[in-house]
């Protein structure tokens, strides 16, 4: 178990929007920050991040909650997991108690293939940096390839012994049970056998975004015409090739800082590259580019520039993701190094200026590397060249954006030297084909399935729930502010007219609203908000320093997040970023006094008249036995009801 005292000192210290810009690349808006949804698949921002709350909302998942509570969606981590992450980023020693054997065994599969990756990881640095074996060939093998005491470290190399099961057996005598050490593809069983699947292999650990040790690369240094180069670790519920790229725990601060990505396809590439100074390059580690993982860097950047050596067969086979890369509505780039070399043995042999000055002038559009490469192989040969032309159309028809078409399109004809019409013609009939494809899909799931469309009806407000959800956010917000209220006392004239008379009184906003709702006897409908507001209430009556962040922090996961809710939902309108649409949303020119008054008469207007139509109904079906009495409480309901909405401004 943590100590408390270590886990108010995470919290004192943790920044929401710091965290969060480790994950998703965030944009200011306002007082706020905004950013793509790292919950879903998205181009429009819908994520919000509230520094001065301490808390962030994703609009379009319903997700939301502090810092903690980021960590533990996106990451899957659970409560301690976050804690100690937190902690480490931000240099905190924590306080822990051992824990027990029971306590172990409940740890669920996941963290103990988690637990078993992170032994892994640390055993081969080991043996790299403290075996005879490890520092004669891991060691040596890495200093051959250029690579620092520094460098080696910060990526975490490591080396397996070139024994059967040395590390298997080092792990079972640690007590990690082969269930997991198998899962996670560290150890192969066969029957009675085992043994270690990286044996005689240099390591290279995979990591999540966020640190963790996913699975393992290991290349052989012996020529084995049997055994594979490269041996990637098998997947498992921790690793998923598709979802992964390599170098993305090290590279992530500094591609959303340079606001572009370097893709590259092997370990060695991104490592010599980081090593060089240019830290914003990840690898898909030799797999075929993903959607995932084109997704995964589209949390941090909109720009990835594809770097490729000077294979044109390689490259050929590599245009296919630039398109996935289109479709995710991203801009493409791509570089190429001289023939014979690639981007590991470019970088080692160039100083930081002279790769960077290189990227800048041989990094090019996409169209244009695409009809270099394609215009080649279609020299004096009329019927390759409209294959080529149609080809590099069909690009352009992925990509989302209506003016980059255009523009591309205009590039394509000037390039291969035809005319813009008939690119827009050729365009035209690859969109239709899409639609017509699209459309059957459709329609053969229809078929499947005959449903009755019913018109759905229109959904009302429901205003109790919305005046009862405002006193929370006025509660969270201004709770412990005081005030001046203008409080109404209603009296009846000399003409037995009934009037509501103007008092002026100090108080705190909390102290104002619970002894309104106490004279009414009004109650929350909705249980949750019943159980916040009582908690809230409790909270300020007791602690004069009321802080909305250790609130939040404070209660349990599924209050915090509808609190969340309920702070963010103003700021979702700074999402569209309606100002430069010439919109301007009306700010909050009520004074605090002014906002709980009306909110409280609008609750109380709101209970009269369903106590009204009450009346109305149990006159019209016990017309025969309603009593005079009965009649004057309809009159009198209905003359506080004139009097309140008349105090409102609203017209009956």
């Amino acid at each position: 178990m943590i100590s408390q005292s270590s886990i108010d000192q995470v919290f004192e210290t943790a920044r929401v929007e710091e965290v969060i810009g480790d994950f998703v690349q965030l944009n200011k808006a306002g007082s706020n920050f905004k950013g793509l949804s790292p919950f879903s698949d998205e181009r429009t921002p819908s994520f919000m991040v509230s520094p001065v709350k301490q808390i962030w909302k994703d609009f379009s998942t319903g997700k939301g909650g502090n810092v903690v509570t980021f960590l533990m969606e996106h990451e899957h981590f659970t409560y301690p997991e976050a804690i100690k992450y937190l902690a480490k980023k931000y240099n905190i020693d924590i306080e822990e108690t051992k824990q027990t054997n029971e306590q172990k065994q409940a740890a669920n599969e996941r963290e103990s293939l988690y637990l078993v990756s992170e032994f892994a990881n640390t055993y081969f640095q080991n043996i790299l940096h403290k075996t005879d074996q490890g520092k004669s060939i891991g060691l040596s093998y890495f200093k051959e390839r250029g690579f620092t005491e520094e460098t080696i470290k910060k990526f975490n190399l490591g080396y397996a012994l070139d024994e059967w099961q040395a590390f298997t057996d080092e792990a079972l005598k640690k007590g990690y049970q082969l269930d997991y050490l198998e899962k996670t593809g560290l150890t192969i069983v066969k029957q009675e056998k085992r043994f270690d699947r990286f044996k005689g292999r240099v390591m290279f650990p995979i990591k999540s975004m966020s640190g963790r040790v996913l699975g393992f690369g290991g290349r052989i240094l012996i020529n084995d015409k049997k055994a594979a180069k490269y041996l990637n670790s098998p997947e498992s519920e921790i690793y998923y090739k598709s979802k992964v790229l390599y170098g993305i725990y090290n590279a992530k601060q500094s591609i959303a800082k340079a606001d572009n990505c370097y893709l590259v396809e092997g370990y060695t590439d991104v490592i010599q590259f980081h090593q060089t100074g240019i830290k914003n390059v990840v690898s898909s580690s030799g797999t075929a580019l993903t959607s995932e993982q084109i997704r995964l860097i589209n949390r941090l950047t909109n720009n990835i520039t594809v770097l490729f050596d000077g294979d044109a067969a390689g490259m050929r086979a590599s245009i296919r993701g630039i398109d996935l890369i289109l479709e995710q509505g991203m801009n493409v780039k791509v570089c190429t190094f001289p023939e014979g070399e690639d981007p590991d043995s470019f970088a080692k042999q160039n100083t930081f200026e002279e790769l960077t000055l290189y990227l800048e002038e041989n990094a090019k559009d996409f169209i244009q590397f695409k009809a270099s490469i394609l215009k080649e192989a279609s020299v004096n040969d009329p019927i390759k060249k409209a294959e080529t032309i149609r080809d590099i159309v069909n690009s352009i028809s992925k990509i989302p954006d209506t003016i980059k078409k255009e523009v591309y399109i205009q590039e394509c004809a000037r390039i291969m030297d035809i005319s813009e019409e008939v690119l827009f013609t050729t365009l035209a009939q690859i969109n239709k084909k899409e639609q017509a494809e699209d459309h059957n899909k459709q329609q053969k799931t229809q078929k499947s399935f005959e449903v009755i469309k019913n018109e759905k009806p229109v959904k009302k407000v429901d205003v109790q729930y919305t005046l009862e959800r405002k006193i929370i956010e006025i509660l969270l917000l201004y709770g412990n502010k005081k005030e001046d209220f203008e409080d109404l006392v209603l009296k009846e004239t000399e003409e037995g007219e009934l009037i509501l008379e103007p008092v002026i009184q100090q108080a705190k906003v909390f102290e104002k609203i619970y002894l309104d709702l106490q004279d009414d006897e009004m109650e929350f409908s909705n249980p949750q908000f019943k159980n916040i507001y009582y908690t809230i209430v409790d909270r300020l009556n007791q602690n004069t320093e009321f802080e909305l962040k250790s609130f939040i922090n404070s209660v349990d996961l599924e209050t915090a997040n509808e609190i969340t809710h309920i702070l963010m939902e103003d700021e979702r309108y700074s999402l569209s970023d309606w100002e430069r649409k010439n919109i301007f949303p009306k700010g909050k020119t009520n004074s605090i006094a002014q906002l709980v008054s009306e909110t409280i008469l609008s609750l109380r207007c709101f209970l009269i008249e369903q106590k009204v139509l009450e009346f109305q109904k149990k006159t019209i079906e016990h017309k025969s036995e309603v009593n005079k009495s009965v009649l004057e409480e309809v009159k009198d309901y209905s003359s506080l009801k004139m009097l309140l909405s008349r105090k409102l401004n609203r017209v009956l």
